[in-house]
This record gives C-alpha cells, structure tokens and sequence, in this order.
C-alpha cells in the first residue's frame, strides 16, 4: 500500500470522483487547478480547456508532463415522447457493458440527474436476442420520467454529457484501487503529485505539467497545448492494458503485469536517449520497469506531442491498468507511487546540455 505522505489519496478520489466527459472537462479541472495553487507559479488555461500548470516559468529546458482529464462518456441526443433518453458515445465504448448501469446526467445549469440504461428483462427475451449484443444507437437511458416534456422541466437538453456513477473504491490488500475513469484522471494525478514533489528540489527545467483535454476523441487537446508551451521534452502518462488476466494473451501485447512497475514505452513514437534515460534511472533507482513495444503512433498525447512544431523528445510512461473503457477499471497504487518517484528522478537529470538528438 502507497504512503499517504507521498501520495495525496485523498486528492486522487476527488479526481477520478468529479465528472470530466470528453468535452465537458470543466469540474475536474478547476479542482486540478485548486489542488495545486501553492504549488505552481503560473497557470494557462485554453481555449479548449486545457490547463498548464508551470513550475520555475523561466528555466530551460522546458520538460512538459501531459495527462488528460476527459474521461469516457455519453451525450443526449434524442428524447423520445414517452421520456427515453437516446444517446451518443463519448470516446471508446462496449455496447456490452451499458444495459443496467446508473448513469449521471449533466444539465447546463449543473444539476446532476440520475438515470438507468434499460434493457428488456431476460424472460422476455427471445432465445436469439439473449446472444446479441444491444447496439449503441439502440439503448436508452430511464430517469423515471413519462413524457418529453417531463426531461425537459428537468432541464435535460440535447447534447447534454453523461457519466457513469462507478466511484473510487479500495480492491483487496495489494494496494489495488477500483473506479471508473482511471483513464486518465490517474495519469493527471500523477503529474500533479510530480510537480507537487518537484516543488521541493533544485531544478533548472521549466515544468510545464499538462492536464489535457479530449484524448479520447482524438488527443486534440495536445495538440493545441503541445503547440502553445513548445517543449523541448514531453513525457506523457497514460494507462496501458495488462496482460495478467485470464481473457488476455501475454503473446498479443507483451508481459504487463499488475504492481510490478511502470510500463516505460519503446518504439517510433519515443525518443531512443530519453526512453534510455528513463530505464538507466530506474535502474539506479531499483524502480521495477516493463517494457512495451509500440510499432506505430501511440494512442495517446504521445502521438501528438512528438510532431509538434520542430519536433519534441518524447517518452511515454504506462500505469498498468486491467479492463479499460469500462466503469470499473484497475490500477495498482505501488505503480502510481513508482512512476511518481521515477519521473521526478529523470526531471532532475536534464539540464540545458541535456541532448536528446539521435546518433
């Protein structure tokens, strides 16, 4: 189990416990803001919402931390006469998953209205139907209403964002830890724990730590971010699928395991010096590293980051995390707290001779 004293849990249950669906970020990030007021020196918040929270503004280099906030979600789009809420998926979605699940919806004036996905009971089910899954399009959302305009009093509108109600929760006594959205407000969390930390040592960088927005539509908010702060290194964090689990093939994505270290990211996406920085320190540090292939783009802000402008040194740094895009993923707490501790190491190695340039 993590050390309170180094990691703040308490600030992390209030993240992945605040609404942020993809484009609709706003909650989320004015308690990131909040969090670290005393600790940063300066503040940038975008156009799209992006928040860039800057430590030692005028040292060089200038290392920026990316993490987004948006989490996976759905969006109001039709509401039928009789009171059923259609809806549109926000980011990556299992048809599988919704049927049952208790939803929040968000209105404009930030009422939170509760509603169940429906699904007809199984007895009344024909025997090919119990095969197939609902599709998206397809289901429904039930808030107990009876009329169209019994959602709208409620100040339900079209293109309002929903969320699922799955919280923070401890798992077991291996320093597990349950919610849904841990993609990414996990990886948000970490950096702000990094730049909280940060703020106690000696660094020449200037820290630009980045709570992004939209990832999961696209990683559009790196890349207006990336764009604005011009990095001459990124490090981005992001979950990454496990390969621990019964359902899934160690063969398929490689040996990731739950609690046994970061998962450091190799491939066309990352710059070769900075990946080796990364691993040469967690050795010095014995911090337990993975490894993963990434033959292509990454998708994650990585994708993004490394094209910017002249181009950025960019690495990228995975949580473990079991059964993603649904409403209760996994993450161990011993990973966070060693991700934490590796990237403050590797941040306090890179002056301005620092060159990431291949030979």
């Amino acid at each position: 189990m993590s050390d309170d004293n180094f990691l703040n849990l308490k600030f992390l249950q209030n993240l992945v416990n605040t609404p942020s669906p993809t484009g609709a970020e706003e909650p989320a990030q004015k308690l990131f803001r909040e969090y670290l007021k005393d600790v940063a020196d300066e503040f940038h918040t975008d156009v799209l919402g992006n928040v860039d929270a800057i430590l030692n503004p005028n040292g060089t280099p200038k290392i920026m931390l990316m993490a987004h906030i948006d989490e996976v979600g759905l969006q109001v789009r039709y509401i039928s006469d009789k009171g059923f809420i259609y809806f549109n998926q926000l980011g990556g979605l299992d048809a599988h998953l919704l049927p049952s699940k208790r939803v929040t919806i968000i209105t404009k004036s930030g009422a939170h209205i509760l509603g169940v996905i429906g699904k007809k009971a199984i007895h009344l089910q024909e025997p090919d139907e119990r095969k197939k899954v609902i599709k998206l399009k397809d289901q429904y959302i039930d808030i107990g209403a009876r009329s169209r305009e019994e959602v709208e009093k409620l100040g339900i509108n079209i293109g309002d964002p929903v969320v699922f109600k799955d919280k923070f929760s401890y798992l077991g006594n291996n320093g597990d830890i349950v919610s849904r959205c841990f993609d990414d407000k996990v990886g948000v969390f970490i950096i702000a724990e990094v730049l909280r930390h940060l703020k106690q040592e000696f660094i020449s960088a200037a820290i630009h730590a980045v709570s992004s927005v939209q990832e999961e539509i696209g990683t559009r908010g790196a890349i207006v971010s990336s764009f604005h702060v011009n990095p001459d290194v990124g490090i981005a964090f992001d979950v990454t699928h496990t390969s621990d689990t019964p359902d899934v093939k160690e063969v398929n994505i490689g040996i990731k395991k739950l609690g046994e270290g970061p998962i450091v990211v190799r491939g066309p996406n990352i710059n070769p010096k900075l990946f080796s920085l990364m691993v040469n320190t967690a050795e010095e540090l014995e911090i337990p590293l993975q490894i993963s292939a990434a033959s292509r783009p990454t998708g994650t802000d990585a994708r993004s980051i490394q094209m910017t402008r002249n181009g950025v040194a960019t690495g990228l740094i995975g949580i473990p995390n079991r059964f993603m895009h649904s409403m209760s993923e996994i993450v161990n707490l011993k990973d966070v707290e060693a991700i934490v501790q590796l990237t403050v190491a590797v941040i306090k190695k890179i002056t301005n001779t620092t060159s990431f340039i291949p030979e």
